[in-house]
Formats: structure tokens, C-alpha cells, sequence
């Protein structure tokens, strides 16, 4: 039984991965057909195709693997004779351009939380617009305007460069140039690149929605579910065996709570005057009123009671935000003295307050955001695990086959509920859909992020050929960044292989990302 629900939860895991690639090229596809793009495909995997059907123009289907997906529209490669025009004169009729188009691909590539593109697919673009004029096209009428940019010799990568324009003219039919992805304006097909990545935010952030304010998080009550015998200063109990530090020894200070009676199950109402409605004002007084007697109030079996209770200063290990403990540069513990009553809370599951939801969903984007930007020292510690110099970090980089597994043991595992499965699984997924957003934002091609750098680049430079007197220029030959493109793949297949090495080697397991989390 536990194989077949390990089996579950990894085909759960990928069938939630499928639809958050669905969605993601859906963002793609919506704004491109409403702008009048050809789209011939919408693809959800990779490989051989196991299932498609055509409506209209387009063909929607399923591969075999699903680690990406892509839309293929025509002229996200401009033709070269269009790169090597200019027109001369500063103000031109609006026309369409009557340039043979070119096909390409946008691609969200999941293969181990990373986003990639088809690296035998045209996967750039650009537009021959002016950015001051994002409607205007090249006119057909202006052609005694344009001249032809001085010839290049050859170079490297050219044959490879005309091969992809000519393989991406085949799907564009006389007459259809202006449907292609570069006849956009640059605002235009800065919609269709971002709303794929924007998907993902809005799927993440409503993900985390449902797991943090539907299902709620556990969450420490004024209910007692513990008393504490005995106060020990962590410095004295650093200095004890290990089998004796929470044991209590003859003559060790006895808690306040434990000599003043509390019971598991008692609600605390109030201390010194103060209304304590949830665990952390209860805490927050009790800290503040170190070497002091006072009032608390609480409820035992629906009766309301008040005991005098003297507060004492306790010393204990120091510990940040978010529950690390501290340590001083020579690596002991750092300590803090603080009010001690001796009670362990109840912990029940709560919404998260609304209030509090901005923060945890900024907490997370900006997470994903520094996780990317260390990637490559935590690709170096991968690689030092591979080789055996190092342990995996529980914490550290994981690639699709280790979240997988992980998920697998989510749905197997008889340690957790039904509903802390629920809310685990959600976090997985909610956490690799901000990573596809953020991923996919790096300004490098084939991401989507690196179209959106490419137009915005188009749109600089015409505006900067505006002010200068220039006139309307041809787009920007993005072929010339296709050994940039396929250097990029080269090192996410690289990543990928590396990753699914390590995860089936020394795979991270649930019990280790527990512990961590302790």
C-alpha cells in the first residue's frame, strides 16, 4: 500500500506540475491570439506528441514529457532582409511589412524547477517598430526610403542562423506577415512574453492562499498543554551530559507554573491586567515582567480562577526570526535573560490573518529571488555532493526527481495527517510556480525574460534613432544572440543532469527536511 501511494503522490505531483505548465503558456497564448498572432501550436511536455487535436489555425496538444510546454508563433525571428533596412526618412506612412515571417517558440521548462526553451526550435524575436510610434509598420510604399545596411562578412553560427529563419518560414503564408510575433509593438509583445511568468506569480501567490488562510497553519494558544518542572540557565545546562539536560536534578529551581498548579487544558486569560488572546502577547507579558509577582488569570474546566504567580528571570539560548539558534563568533551559544512562567502551549490550526498574507507572500517571492541569484554556489555544493566531498544540505538545491520523490513520501508517509499532506503538497507546488516566475524573469534567452529584454532593447534603440534624426529602423537581428541562446541550454541541461544525478544518488528525504526545519 505505501508503494502505491508513494506512486500516487508522485503522479499527483506531476499532474500538478502539468497544469501550472498549462497555465503558464495559456498566459502566452490568450494575449498573442487577441493581438491577431498566428499561433500554430500550443504544447503541453516535450517528445513525442501522445495526444493533439487541431482548432482553427492552431493544434493543442500533450507530450510525452512533462518537464515544459510551448506556443509556437511565426517571426519571433525577423527575416534578415527586414534587420538590414533603414528608412531614411524621420516620419513614415503605416504600412505592413512586407517581409517573409518567421516562427518560433515560447517555453516554460520545468525540468528540476528551472524553466528552459526547445534548443532546436527559433525561440527569439523582435519588431520593426517605432517606439515612439508602437503601431506604425515599415510601409510598403517606403521602399525608395530604405536602404540596405552594410553587408557583414561571414561569421560563425550564420548557417546555423539561416537554417533556424528558413525552418521558421514554414508556417506563415503569403499575406500573414503582419501576424507574425515581431509586427507587434513593443508593449504589445511585452504583454505576451510576461503574462506566461505572470501566470505563475497568481497561481503561487492563490496556492498559498488556499494552504495559509483556508487550510490555516499551526499556531501556539493560551491553552496549556505542557508545565515545565524546572528552570535550568542554559549556560548550566550547555555544561551537562546529554542524557541529563532535560531531566531535572536535586536542587534545580522549580518553575513558577509548576509550584503554582497549572494543569494541561488551562486557558490563560490574562497576566499582570493584561488580555492575552493569543500566545504571543501572553509571552510578550510574561517576558516583561522578569522578578516580579503578578496576577494571572485563567479558566479550568469552564470556572474562572486567579493565582499569584512570581515571574522569575530565566536564561535562555538565544534565537532569530526564524527560530535559528544564535551563536557568538567563537561558536557557544548566545543566551538572553528573560521572564520564565514554565508553559508549553497548545498548538491548533488557524488562518493566518489577512494582515499578515502580503508579508508571507513577499517572504517567499523574495526567497525564490536570492535562492536565484546564489544559484551557482549552490550549484557548486551539488557538484562537491556528487563527487562525495560534501553532504547534501536538507535545505539546498532540489531538482524535479528529488521533489517528486519528496512528494511521493508526502502522500505515503502514516506521520502525517490528511490534511498536513494537503497543505505540504500545496507548498510544494505553490513554491515551484514563484520559482518558474522568477526563474523565468532572468534576462537571458531562451527564458522569457530574455524576449522581454530583447524588446525592450528594440524599443530603446528606435527611440534613441528617433531623437536622432534617423528615422524607423528594421528590428534587431535576435539570431545573432543564438550562440548566447544555446550556451544558456547548454548549462541548464548541465544543471538538469546534475541535479537528477545527485537526487537519485543522494536523494533528500522527508524525515531530513524535517529535522532541518527543527
Amino acid at each position: 500500500m505505501t508503494v502505491v501511494l508513494f506512486i500516487v503522490g508522485i503522479i499527483l505531483f506531476l499532474l500538478g506540475i502539468s497544469i501550472s505548465i498549462a497555465l503558464h503558456e495559456l498566459g502566452h497564448l490568450t494575449p498573442a491570439k487577441r493581438f491577431g498572432v498566428k499561433v500554430t501550436h500550443y504544447m503541453v511536455g516535450f517528445g513525442p506528441t501522445l495526444f493533439s487535436f487541431k482548432r482553427g489555425e492552431t493544434e493543442y496538444g500533450i507530450k510525452a514529457l512533462p518537464l515544459g510546454g510551448f506556443i509556437a508563433m511565426p517571426g519571433m525571428y525577423p527575416p534578415l532582409d527586414a534587420t538590414k533596412q533603414r528608412a531614411e526618412a524621420p516620419a513614415l506612412q503605416s504600412g505592413t511589412a512586407g517581409q517573409s515571417a518567421t516562427q518560433g517558440q515560447s517555453a516554460a521548462d520545468l525540468g528540476d524547477a528551472t524553466a528552459a526553451h526547445d534548443a532546436t526550435a527559433p525561440i527569439d524575436g523582435a519588431t520593426p517598430h517605432d517606439a515612439t510610434a508602437p503601431g506604425d509598420h515599415l510601409g510598403a510604399g517606403d521602399e525608395a526610403n530604405l536602404r540596405p545596411r552594410t553587408k557583414r562578412k561571414g561569421r560563425l553560427f550564420e548557417n546555423t542562423m539561416a537554417d533556424a529563419r528558413e525552418m521558421s518560414n514554414d508556417e506563415i503564408e503569403p499575406g500573414e506577415e503582419h501576424r507574425t510575433f515581431y509586427a507587434l509593438s513593443v508593449p504589445k509583445r511585452l504583454v505576451v512574453m510576461f503574462a506566461g511568468p505572470f501566470v505563475n506569480l497568481v497561481l503561487g501567490i492563490v496556492i498559498m492562499a488556499i494552504s495559509l488562510l483556508g487550510i490555516g497553519v499551526m499556531t501556539p494558544t493560551t491553552t496549556v498543554q505542557t508545565v515545565v518542572e524546572c528552570a535550568v540557565p542554559a549556560s548550566e545546562a550547555n555544561q551537562r551530559p546529554a542524557a541529563d539536560r532535560n531531566a531535572c536534578l536535586p536542587g534545580d529551581q522549580l518553575t513558577p507554573a509548576w509550584e503554582a498548579g497549572f494543569e494541561p487544558g488551562d486557558r490563560i486569560t490574562s497576566v499582570a491586567g493584561v488580555e492575552t488572546e493569543n500566545w504571543d502577547e501572553l509571552s510578550s507579558v510574561i517576558k516583561d515582567h522578569a522578578g516580579e509577582s503578578v496576577e494571572v488569570d485563567f479558566v479550568r474546566d469552564g470556572a474562572a480562577q486567579t493565582v499569584s504567580v512570581p515571574i522569575i528571570a530565566h536564561e535562555r539560548p538565544r534565537v532569530d526570526d526564524r527560530g535559528n539558534l544564535m551563536t557568538n563568533p567563537d561558536g557557544t551559544p548566545q543566551t538572553v535573560t528573560e521572564g520564565f512562567l514554565g508553559i508549553g502551549p497548545v498548538q491548533e490550526r488557524q488562518p493566518l490573518p489577512l494582515s499578515e498574507f502580503p508579508g508571507a507572500v513577499w517572504d517567499q517571492v523574495t526567497g525564490v529571488f536570492t535562492a536565484i541569484v546564489t544559484l551557482p554556489v549552490k550549484l557548486v555544493d551539488i557538484a562537491q555532493v556528487a563527487t562525495g566531498a560534501k553532504e547534501r544540505d536538507p535545505e539546498g538545491l532540489v531538482g524535479m526527481v528529488g521533489v517528486g520523490r519528496v512528494a511521493g513520501e508526502i502522500v505515503s508517509t502514516d506521520d502525517l495527517q490528511v490534511v498536513e499532506k494537503a497543505q505540504l503538497g500545496l507548498g510544494v507546488l505553490g513554491s515551484l510556480n514563484i520559482f518558474l516566475f522568477a526563474f523565468n524573469m532572468i534576462p537571458l534567452l531562451p527564458l522569457d525574460g530574455g524576449h522581454i529584454a530583447v524588446a525592450l532593447y528594440e524599443g530603446a534603440r528606435r527611440r534613441i534613432n528617433r531623437w536622432r534624426g534617423r528615422g524607423k529602423i528594421g528590428p534587431f537581428d535576435t539570431a545573432k544572440l543564438l550562440p548566447l541562446t544555446y550556451v544558456v541550454i547548454g548549462l541548464m541541461l548541465c544543471m538538469t543532469a546534475l541535479l537528477v544525478y545527485v537526487d537519485l544518488v543522494k536523494p533528500i528525504t522527508l524525515d531530513a527536511i524535517f529535522n532541518s526545519a527543527r
